[in-house]
């Protein structure tokens, strides 16, 4: 919750406020996903590449948000290479990022466009839905503009 959010549902309980909504006012992808502790690699990268603008803007977005753990398995050299190019690393992050709201219930087998601009296969299973050889480990977060999907790996776009 942000200092905003705290602010104003602490009036709304102390003053008992005409039109104070009781739950919490809804954020975007961006502050969606830095408020989850297990995705703090991904708002650090998303704010160092200039993304978090974008994904604070109208939408809709979906992001399929690799976790801490995720991170940790890409190789060193890798995360070095990406945190030395910052057009590379929006590239590998916006291939995380699809231009519409996709929850999980809509999951069709088939490909959804990134906002890198390549195909991402998506597919589901039952209640198991998969995006390229990631595992969605986190559906459904919720966003003014859109949904956060938490998953298992980090996703690397087709070299062009």
């Amino acid at each position: 919750m942000t200092a905003r959010q705290w602010l104003a549902a602490t009036a709304c309980a102390l003053f008992s406020l005409v039109g104070c909504a009781t739950a919490p006012a809804p954020t975007t992808v961006a502050e969606t996903t830095a408020a989850r502790p297990e995705l703090s690699t991904l708002n650090k990268l998303v704010n160092q590449s200039g993304l978090a603008d974008t994904l604070k803007g109208p939408g809709p977005y979906t992001m399929f948000a690799p976790t801490d753990d995720a991170f940790k398995s890409v190789p060193p050299a890798t995360m070095a290479k990406l945190a030395n190019d910052k057009e590379l690393l929006k590239s590998v992050l916006s291939f995380h990022v699809v231009g519409n709201k996709l929850p999980a219930a809509e999951v069709k087998n088939g490909n959804v466009k990134s906002l890198q601009g390549a195909n991402l296969a998506v597919s589901k299973s039952g209640d198991f839905v998969t995006v390229e050889d990631a595992v969605v480990t986190q559906a459904d977060l919720q966003a003014s503009n859109g949904v956060v999907h938490e998953i298992d790996r980090v996703l690397m776009p087709p070299v062009k």
